[in-house]
């Protein structure tokens, strides 16, 4: 068998030594464009879990890296004159150069063929080496010209990203994995530093677009560029200075592909993906993709035939099917660390421990129990910290986990972090809540949750999604509520808000275990909407709204405000999300009106503001009021970001006091580009920490661990939690009861599971 590697890099050099190793009779061959000896940048960083793979798969390779790497387990976070060191993490350094040196002089050992200084611009240079090969892999980069050749294949998504860092080497060492922040007049500029060997140290500065044109670094050459480094960082640096090895300016760029490999050609390492340098997985990735696809090679292959075009595709077919789910969990972690330091300038107001804890839990790899057990003392010191700065007073301070602080919104204390999400329950009788709401909503109550959200309450009897929504528009729903209001006062100390909305063109649909959003068959009402589209080709379609029905239904959302004053409820929400009445104007998707309540943002959201001015006054001043948004409809053309911060703007200045981040469900085509733990989370943390309004995250938050995380990091106020909910109506106090903490407000009647207090 003929294989040919592209790229002398890790990802060729490892694949091109592990499988001689595997197939001592192959016939390898590694191209690469550079020289021997010369390659980009400083060092590269491994975690001690790839170091165990490594050893599994190569050992005299693991030796001869151990023995030249520098090792640490410390992180240091300088921010605001202070240092913040959590341990406990593991990771090593080594040069790069010394790196390939190591693969490469096992490749030789084992007999593989290494050409440098060769260059494959050209198809036809491509083909003189890979003609007659059976399998090509193609590891030559970010920039892979291999990939480029067989673009329709792959189609390959390269994403330039806003950031611009530069490569740098120091001579000054670190006992840790450190970070340096730096504000100036120009901006924010931040480090990421590591020792790789005895003397040397990377030395990776980076700065968002502003701050960089405002330096004037977008002008500047690599020596005036180290320069003006050595000028914001020279207090760190203890006099040493910064070198150079290629460096530049650049932006990371995100390197997607759609498939992976092409006939006899398989991509791998930085030609396939990358993984933002922040997280230290690019060398990670490539090395792994490599052991991975000499299993799968020596599994669909036979050892004594030569395979023909159609094994080599089975093989291929199955290293992709394999490796691409681990590979894309990598880069969703890495997106977030990129994007995480790309707005680093959305932290700055946050106390230097709530910005090192946010730091470290960016990728959401790192959790509050996860950090835990890696450096309780940093953990509870950071938690302790975070406690004595809130205003409400807590019980026993230092021992609170920051899910059980209270939060004051106006004249409410909702006693903990935890929210009962807002489920349609789809079991009223004409907008009546009865026996099952009772029980639904009082036991989540008595289960400790800080705040119990209703279902959307619809406004009128045409404003429900189906015929089985609750609805506050008849004088006895007022008692209805009232009854599971006053119990829930009673018997728990639980917060309970209520919910309204107004379906609009999703509305007149069938239950949802009957078909989600699917039309009626009969008894259909009519339905409004900001525009004449039906939510699927088949639905009904909706009536373009008129000044007099919105003033109609306007009036309807103010009176409904009022009643549920009249029921006694703490906190009233807006629902302005999920392609819902109000949401339908916000969203360029479902507004294509031609008047002043279209077009651009502005008028898209001048009805939905309209109806929120007319609500907060006629709710109580002294009670919160909420509004949930879908901040992406995640779909092109949808809502942006811009548009999220705007509107999240324009709603606090009219009084709203917290806004519930949810996402999507604007039209059937809505859905999010990954799924996974806390995976809405991000706009919760953008809104709260770029308008400066407390925020509700949703989305994939299903442990006591994750509401530590984002309430303790400052990326949420409050944590609404729905599917858990439907399953543990309890899960507050079980939380409680898992961490030790006594102080929940247990019911007398379930005092005897409250945890024992600590032994002296």
């Amino acid at each position: 068998m003929k294989v040919v590697c592209i790229g002398g890099g890790p990802a060729g050099l490892y694949f091109a030594l592990l499988y001689k190793k595997a197939r001592p009779d192959a016939d390898i061959t590694v191209v690469e464009r550079n020289a021997k000896g010369v390659t980009f940048g400083w060092g590269v960083v491994f975690s001690d879990e790839t170091l165990s793979y490594l050893e599994e798969n190569d050992r005299p390779t693991h030796e001869a890296i151990t023995e030249a790497f520098a090792h640490w387990t410390a992180i240091d976070i300088h921010y605001k004159g202070e240092c913040l060191r959590s341990d406990g993490h593991g990771f090593s350094g080594i040069a790069r150069r010394e790196l390939l040196r190591i693969l490469a002089d096992r490749c030789s050992e084992l007999g593989v063929k290494l050409v440098y200084d060769t260059d494959l611009v050209s198809e036809a240079d491509y083909a003189k080496y890979t003609a007659d090969a059976d399998l090509v892999v193609a590891c030559d980069g970010v920039k892979s010209r291999v990939r480029d050749l067989y673009a329709d294949t792959f189609r390959p998504s390269l994403d330039v990203r806003k950031a611009h860092y530069i490569w740098l080497g120091t001579k000054k060492t670190f006992d840790a994995f450190t970070f340096y922040f730096e504000e100036n007049e120009h901006g924010m500029f931040q480090v990421h530093a590591y020792r790789f060997d005895r003397d040397t140290s990377t030395f990776i500065v980076e700065c968002d677009h502003d701050s960089f044109v405002a330096a004037g670094l977008d002008r500047a050459s690599t020596e005036e560029s180290i320069a003006y480094c050595e000028k914001v960082f020279g207090k760190h640096l203890g006099g040493e200075k910064l070198l150079a090895n290629k460096s530049a300016w650049v932006q990371f760029v995100t390197v997607k592909n759609e498939k992976w490999h092409h006939e006899n050609i398989v991509l791998l390492g930085d030609a396939v993906h990358t993984a933002h340098f922040s997280i230290g997985s690019g060398t990670k990735l490539a090395m792994e993709d490599s052991i991975a696809l000499v299993h799968a090679l020596k599994k669909n292959l036979s050892a004594d035939v030569k395979p023909s075009r159609a094994d080599i595709e089975r093989a291929l077919v199955a290293y992709e099917e394999e490796r691409r789910p681990i590979v894309e969990r990598t880069q969703k972690a890495a997106q977030d660390s990129l994007l995480w330091f790309e707005n680093v300038k959305r932290y700055r107001d946050l106390p230097p421990t709530q910005f090192a804890f946010s730091l470290l839990t960016r990728s959401k790899r790192i959790t509050y129990d996860n950090l835990k057990l890696r450096d309780t003392s940093f953990t509870e010191h950071v938690a302790t910290h975070y406690v004595n700065t809130l205003e409400t007073p807590a019980e026993s301070r230092s021992l609170v986990p920051p899910m059980f602080t209270p939060l004051r919104l106006r004249d409410v204390v909702i006693p903990n972090r935890v929210v009962v999400s807002p489920m349609c329950m789809y079991s009223a009788q004409d907008g009546t809540p009865n026996d099952f709401h009772f029980t639904h909503y009082t036991s989540r109550a008595m289960g400790g949750a800080g705040l119990v959200m209703t279902e959307m309450t619809d406004v009128s009897r045409e404003a429900r999604i189906s015929p089985g929504c609750t609805g506050l528009y008849l004088p006895e729903h007022i008692t209805a509520w009232r009854e599971i209001v006053d119990f829930v006062h009673a018997h728990s100390k639980s917060k309970i808000g209520m919910q309204l909305g107004h379906a609009g063109r999703k509305g007149s649909t069938k239950l949802m275990w009957e078909g989600s959003d699917r039309p009626l068959e009969s008894g259909n009402w009519p339905i409004v909407s900001a525009s004449p589209l039906p939510y699927f080709p088949d639905s009904q379609v909706p009536r373009e709204m008129d000044r007099a029905e919105m003033d109609a239904v306007k009036a309807d959302f103010v009176r409904a405000a009022k009643w549920a004053d009249e029921a006694g409820f703490d906190l009233l929400e807006l629902h302005m999300a999920h392609g819902y009445l109000l949401a339908s104007f916000l969203s360029p998707l479902t507004n294509v009106r031609k008047d002043v309540y279209g077009g651009d943002r502005e008028g898209r959201m001048r009805y939905p503001l309209e109806v929120l001015e007319a609500v907060r006054a006629a709710w109580p001043k002294n009670k919160p009021l909420s509004v949930r948004i879908s901040a992406t409809d995640w779909l092109p053309g949808g809502i942006e970001d811009e548009d999220v911060i705007e509107l999240a703007r324009a709603l606090k200045e009219r009084g709203c006091d917290v806004i519930d981040c949810s996402a999507g469900m604007t039209t059937p085509d809505s859905r999010p580009k990954f799924y996974g733990r806390m995976y809405q989370a991000f706009w919760s943390d953008m809104i709260k920490n770029d308008v400066k309004i407390p925020t509700m995250a949703v989305g994939g938050i299903s442990s006591g661990d994750q509401v530590n995380t984002l309430v303790l990091s400052g990326r949420a106020d409050l944590c609404a939690i729905a599917r858990p909910h439907l399953a543990n109506p309890h899960f507050t106090m079980n939380a409680a009861i898992d961490q030790g903490y006594r102080g929940l407000g247990w019911p007398s009647q379930y005092g005897i599971v409250k945890p024992l207090p600590p032994r002296p």
